[in-house]
């Protein structure tokens, strides 16, 4: 008993650390911030590396634009939809600047009107548009995107002049309300992509940040549109208003703590129980079961005041032909002489014996009240015949 207990108690202990730890230890869930640090389905993680391998020059901007001029070697700023930081007016005015002396924006705005940073909506008013229409074109055979789109490319001016096709999220599009804001990309005249000329420069709106996230960066064109921006020259990404937190403590650190935490709780049980006593042990009750010889004489009993119900006698007829056309395949439609035919051709019992029993079946069944050891005397009949039509028998056995 006492070996008992000190299982059940190590048990306890064990239980508890490995909670512990799986409860400090869960996986952090998905970032949705469109970030050239997140690695996940919605960053931007896979196009900075991408366009970083393949030569081009690209910079992470982790600086507010008012605060310190952009770069003048830089040709393409992207911004895409700003979750950590507001957009200052002071720095719209510069950004508006620099496009305007020849620079490129690429503006990923969000569907979600109340998303978009109110001084990016005075300099690029934008509304919501309807539904693009669901599309798998150009697609390769085999290759799956339920949630995704296909729109094509309109506009075949500066970046898109050698794109066809580009892979969208399936929702809404958006409309620039500027007058000299031209559609680029869309389908069924929902547009997805839009171009607006500013001064010496451009600026690329663009439906929520589907074409540079990690999930659809390969499928048609949206590789291509990049690189047709880093071959104007450096490109960077805006990355001071995603807001992005720092990183946080060394794996090593945290795993320090996790384990000093389990042995702090696994010591404060131990000591509350060793040092809690709950009282004198309760004298253990010793339980008398009943033994297996009362229960077969309770159900003999039960059986020897049961009346034999007459829909059993029939039953045992039936059991047996399913029995024979399971194993012999003889159809249970078969009449009777038919099937002791079959029965003697397929497993040597004698179609004189089967009939015998059928018709010893049918005089119990014709008695007015049948008697239990009629009843168990026709039961044993047909189980021999069951024993040999299942092979449990090594000859078959005649009538009795």
């Amino acid at each position: 008993m006492k070996t008992a207990r000190l299982v059940a108690f190590y048990g306890v202990l064990v239980a508890l650390a490995l909670a512990l730890g799986l409860a400090t230890n869960q996986a952090e869930p998905p970032s949705p911030r469109p970030s050239v640090d997140n690695p996940g389905a919605l960053g931007l993680r896979a196009l900075y590396l991408y366009l970083e391998e393949s030569g081009a020059r690209v910079l992470a901007l982790r600086e507010a634009f008012a605060g310190a001029p952009l770069p003048d070697e830089l040709r393409t700023v992207v911004v895409a939809t700003p979750m950590g930081r507001p957009v200052t007016p002071a720095e719209v005015r510069r950004l508006r600047e620099w496009v305007s002396r020849g620079g490129t924006l690429v503006y990923l705005a969000s569907r979600e009107a109340g998303m978009r940073p109110p001084a990016l909506e005075e300099w690029l008013p934008l509304s919501e548009a309807p539904l693009v229409a669901a599309s798998a074109e150009g697609l390769p055979p085999g290759e799956k995107d339920l949630t995704g789109t296909t729109v094509r490319v309109w506009g075949r001016v500066g970046t898109t002049r050698e794109l066809e096709w580009l892979r969208v999220s399936l929702d809404q599009g958006l409309t620039v309300d500027r007058p000299e804001a031209v559609p680029v990309a869309g389908a069924r005249g929902v547009a997805v992509m839009w171009r607006v000329p500013e001064g010496r420069g451009e600026v690329y709106v663009l439906a929520g940040t589907d074409l540079a996230e990690n999930r659809r960066l390969e499928l048609l064109d949206n590789l291509r549109f990049w690189d047709a921006l880093a071959a104007r020259g450096p490109l960077g990404f805006d990355e001071y208003h995603q807001g992005v937190a720092p990183a946080g403590e060394p794996p090593s650190a945290r795993a320090l703590w996790v384990f000093a935490a389990q042995m702090l709780a696994v010591g404060l049980l131990y000591a509350v129980s060793r040092g809690t006593r709950f009282g004198v042990p309760r004298p253990l009750v010793e339980e008398r079961h009943r033994s297996s010889l009362e229960y077969v004489r309770s159900l003999g009993w039960l059986a020897r005041r049961a009346r034999v119900e007459r829909e059993l006698v029939p039953e045992l007829g039936r059991q047996l032909r399913r029995h024979m056309h399971e194993r012999l395949g003889i159809s249970p439609e078969l009449p009777e002489e038919e099937a002791a035919r079959l029965v003697e051709q397929r497993c040597g019992l004698s179609a004189a014996d089967y009939l015998a029993e059928r018709e010893a079946l049918i005089r119990t069944l014709e008695q007015r009240d049948i008697r239990p050891a009629d009843y168990a005397r026709l039961v044993r009949r047909y189980a021999r015949l069951e024993a040999l039509l299942t092979g449990r028998a090594s000859r078959p056995a005649g009538p009795s």
